[in-house]
């Protein structure tokens, strides 16, 4: 995207040194010029649209999360209208990632535990918020705060140096980088959807091979196993405790801890005692518990924590060859069912699988090695690009928000196809952090304990 955007032909001192100059142009003030504080509470449940800040989007809670960590009652939320900025004002001591301001589109509530600027004369709504916003992406609010958690309240946002450029110029940085960020957000959308048309193609791949093999033109008999299909017609059949065997990790203690670093592999991923109880590698470790039926390769030594089951004895198969297969069970099925799901060995031993012989377990593991790492190269190459192009947005957008850049007399297209709001957009909100609903729910039980 070639903006061509210059500087603005004079400058003068902001005060501010982590600033620089502003527009000579342009006006200053006081974060009270700008912004009041609204709080209106949706007493008598007034408005029933629940809404949430997630990754600096104010986007409609779905019914379906509404349980949990909520509050009894919604009427201790605040309601808010379009054109309202919501600041997530809470907890900056430990939370430098997420984006906390967030521009209001439609009516309903927000949990009380956030602010809710309007805006007054000095600045049009979608303004305020992208300098706000800009001030978030460029980390302004983590020199202020206070208390243990580093919490802000308005008053820490009255005496805020504040940027007021003339309203026409205002409008035109509103527009310019609205367009400038449904482009950006196209680009984005387009490479998040061939990262899932690769992994689908990286899956297909997997799948092939696992169950037809190499050989398309390979004579195939009937397996007897529904999800199996077809397989090679040398292939044996049979109960997977035929071909492996699994056992139940082992916990761990702090009397079992001796000298040197042993990988400790539990459900929830891969961390390191110091232990004398390992296992050699490579091993094939399943999630018993917590994430349950998740499947993880390893190539050396390990500790198979007692939230998981690991391959004890592969009885002369393909450990790589192994894996592969087992994430094709996709044992996340067998689970109880229970609040506290776990998986039983004695309910996945009786498995009925297909193996090749060894030789051709081994092929097929250097032909997925072979084919995955080049898909993995194309995705990790695609999300850097990712990364790049959000990191360049947040540039624009300060740049522009705080007169570095001159967008005055840019012309831009009439008219732009509604698709251009691109599904990125939503993804992301969703996405991006699901922690940010996370956040948002400890913050409602506080906020109804008030």
């Amino acid at each position: 995207m070639n903006l061509r955007l210059t500087p603005y032909p004079e400058y003068k001192d902001s005060g501010l040194p982590w600033l620089g100059g502003i527009p000579r142009h342009w006006h200053t003030g006081p974060g009270f010029a700008a912004f009041r504080e609204k709080q209106v509470k949706n007493t008598g449940m007034k408005e029933k649209t629940v809404l949430s800040l997630s990754y600096g989007r104010i986007v409609v809670k779905p019914p379906e999360k509404l349980h949990g960590l909520v509050p009894v009652s919604f009427d201790t939320y605040q309601i808010v209208n379009p054109g309202d900025i919501i600041i997530r004002s809470t907890d900056l001591q430990n939370d430098w990632n997420s984006l906390r301001v967030g521009l209001v589109r439609d009516r309903g509530i927000i949990t009380s535990a956030y602010l809710c600027f309007g805006t007054t004369g000095a600045l049009i709504p979608e303004y305020g918020y992208l300098q706000l916003h800009a001030f978030d992406l460029m980390k302004v609010f983590y020199g202020m705060g206070s208390g243990l958690r580093q919490n802000l309240d308005f008053s820490d946002f009255k005496r805020m140096l504040i940027f007021i450029p003339p309203p026409a110029e205002q409008s035109a940085i509103v527009r310019f980088l609205d367009h400038a960020d449904r482009r950006i957000r196209r680009y984005i959308g387009a490479k998040r959807r061939l990262i899932e048309l690769l992994n689908e193609q990286k899956q297909a791949i997997i799948h092939q091979a696992v169950t037809r093999g190499l050989d398309p033109n390979v004579r195939l008999k009937p397996s007897g196993i529904d999800w199996l299909g077809e397989v090679p017609e040398h292939w044996e059949v049979g109960r997977l405790d035929r071909f492996i065997t699994l056992q139940r990790g082992v916990d761990i203690t702090k009397e079992q801890q001796v000298q040197g670093d042993i990988p400790v592999v539990s459900s929830g991923g891969i961390s390191s005692f110091h232990n004398q109880f390992t296992s050699r590698g490579p091993g094939v470790i399943v999630g018993r518990k917590g994430t349950v039926g998740s499947v993880y390769f390893l190539d050396g030594d390990y500790w198979a924590h007692d939230t998981t089951l690991w391959v004890k004895e592969f009885s002369g198969n393909h450990p790589k060859f192994v894996y592969h297969l087992l994430r094709k069970l996709d044992l996340k099925r067998f689970d109880t069912g229970s609040a506290n799901p776990t998986l039983n060995r004695n309910v996945v031993h009786p498995e009925r699988v297909a193996f090749p012989p060894v030789d051709e377990q081994r092929a097929i593991a250097s032909f997925l090695d072979q084919r995955s790492q080049k898909i993995d190269s194309q995705i990790r190459s695609l999300s850097r690009q990712i990364e790049l192009l959000w990191e360049y947005r947040a540039r624009l957008v300060a740049d522009i928000v705080t007169g570095k850049l001159d967008v005055r007399g840019v012309e831009l297209p009439q008219s732009e196809e509604a698709e251009e709001l691109s599904e990125v957009g939503d993804e992301t909100a969703h996405d991006a952090t699901e922690e940010g609903d996370e956040v948002e729910a400890v913050e409602d039980v506080a906020d109804a304990a008030d």
